[in-house]
């Protein structure tokens, strides 16, 4: 049924709005409760980091324009920054064309990764040489 929704939105024009909160309630939230959640830098367009939400933290998320996951090792709401003080202020935020990923472009001050690094995605591969190589930060 939910993507019976999604399907009928890839023929409205462009620009129509629709409620936000009809949106939310259609999208496809896995088995456990979550989807995932790209998570972009709104200057450079790097890809900082991927996690999960829960509906009530994309509630929050939208609320405070905090980035909030669902940390699945620990089993709960995790506000970024809120212990690092690494934070992910919100500037945009789409919906892919199945509502089963969501896309948040932000502000980081810090680093996104637990690693320290600007960003999780530092393994290059070398499909060439069958190398996997660590990426510095530009």
């Amino acid at each position: 049924m939910q993507r019976d929704y999604f399907q009928k939105l890839e023929n409205l024009p462009d620009q129509t709005s629709m409620d936000l909160w009809d949106i939310i309630e259609q999208l496809a939230f896995n088995e456990q409760g979550l989807i995932p959640v790209i998570t972009q830098d709104t200057t450079s367009k790097d890809i900082l980091m991927f996690a999960w939400m829960t509906k009530e933290s994309l509630l929050i998320t939208i609320d405070t324009k905090r980035m909030t996951y669902w940390s699945r090792s620990r089993n709960k709401l995790w506000i970024k920054g809120e212990t690092s003080g690494h934070t992910q202020s919100v500037n945009s935020m789409t919906f892919d064309c199945d509502g089963d990923v969501i896309l948040c472009q932000v502000d980081q001050i810090g680093a996104a990764c637990h690693t320290g690094r600007k960003g999780c995605f530092y393994l290059d591969v070398n499909f060439e040489q069958s190398k996997v190589r660590i990426l510095g930060d530009a």
